[in-house]
């Protein structure tokens, strides 16, 4: 099962767009919040089954019918999806460790921030895929999060860089 994890786009959906092509076909495809506009759109190229598309309010979701954090279940492991900013990550993941630890959540993904992370602990695993259009991470790359079960149900994730992001300052590639 291969699961496409994006973030804060803000609106720039050329950059959701580049993803998905340079992505591909997946099962499932989450973007944890500040969309800001094109949800419709979002949808629509999606590579993947509608009913496994799931879109997150963020705090610049103004007017959009998203919710602000769904439960679900990604092959086994109950997924906790949320924008962040109620949690207060910007000032670390301690509360979303506990909410998780309080619900019996495996693992907890998370936007926000724009900084790509990973903690796999014993208990919660807590991911953040970065920021598509506006990173804040040292090299400001533009990144993503892909997510995959194998065929034993263990859970492996990578972040991956959207290809233009590759580009110097003149353009060309490195």
């Amino acid at each position: 099962m291969k699961i496409l994890v994006m973030s804060d786009s803000h609106g720039k959906n050329d950059d959701v767009k580049q993803l998905i092509e340079q992505v591909g076909d997946v099962d499932m495809m989450i973007h944890l919040g500040d969309v800001e506009r094109g949800d419709d759109y979002i949808r629509s190229i999606a590579r993947c089954p509608q009913d496994q598309i799931y879109l997150i309010s963020g705090n610049n979701d103004y007017n959009l019918d998203l919710p602000y954090q769904e439960i679900i279940d990604i092959g086994g492991y109950k997924t906790l999806l949320t924008h962040g900013h109620r949690f207060y990550v910007n000032s670390g993941t301690s509360y979303l460790r506990e909410y998780a630890q309080e619900n019996s959540i495996d693992i907890v993904m998370y936007g926000h921030t724009h900084v790509p992370y990973i903690d796999i602990g014993e208990d919660v695993t807590i991911l953040n895929p970065g920021s598509l259009s506006y990173p804040r991470q040292v090299g400001r790359k533009q990144t993503f999060l892909l997510m995959q079960i194998d065929d034993e149900g263990q859970a492996h994730y990578s972040h991956g860089y959207l290809r233009s992001s590759l580009k110097d300052v003149y353009g060309k590639m490195f």
